[in-house]
Formats: structure tokens, sequence, C-alpha cells
């Protein structure tokens, strides 16, 4: 399906700032928890100290579903936009 020239740029302005919004949540979760860890680790989850615990487990399971919920959205986006491929 042909989608005109607007539509076009309204999927492209969603899709950039949908993954602006991915990228900040990944460079959080991958350097910012871990400077921070240190500190973080005042305080404890499960037993473990919290900086550790976020470095071992908490931002694989933060990458994890972030790659899922980052497929719905864009598949929301593309549906939105016209730009859906064909199930």
């Amino acid at each position: 399906m042909n989608a005109s020239m607007p539509q076009k740029e309204m999927h492209w302005n969603r899709t950039r700032n949908l993954m602006i919004m991915h990228m900040v949540v990944w460079f959080i979760f991958s350097f910012v928890v871990h400077w921070f860890a240190p500190q973080l680790n005042k305080f404890s989850m499960f037993g473990w100290p919290l900086g550790f615990y976020m470095a071992a487990q908490g931002s694989l399971i933060v990458f994890v579903v972030q790659i899922f919920m980052f497929a719905k959205q864009q598949d929301r986006i593309d549906r939105e936009c016209g730009m859906a491929e064909e199930d």
C-alpha cells in the first residue's frame, strides 16, 4: 500500500521518537546504573546489593522486555500509518 508523503513523514517521526525513547532507556540501564553501582549497593534487593543485582540481572531483564515492547509499539505505529506488512 502506497502511503502519501505526510503519512510517511508522520510514520518516520513516530518511529524516530520511539527509537530515541528506547535508546535512552537502553543507555540508562547499560551505563548509568553501572556508574552508580557503588551508591546503589547501599540498598538491597532479594538479599543482594542493588547495584550488583541491577548489573547481573536487572539490566538483562529490562533489555529483553524492551525488545518485546519495541516490536509491539513499532507494529502499532506501522498499522496506524498504513505501513504494516501483511499478516
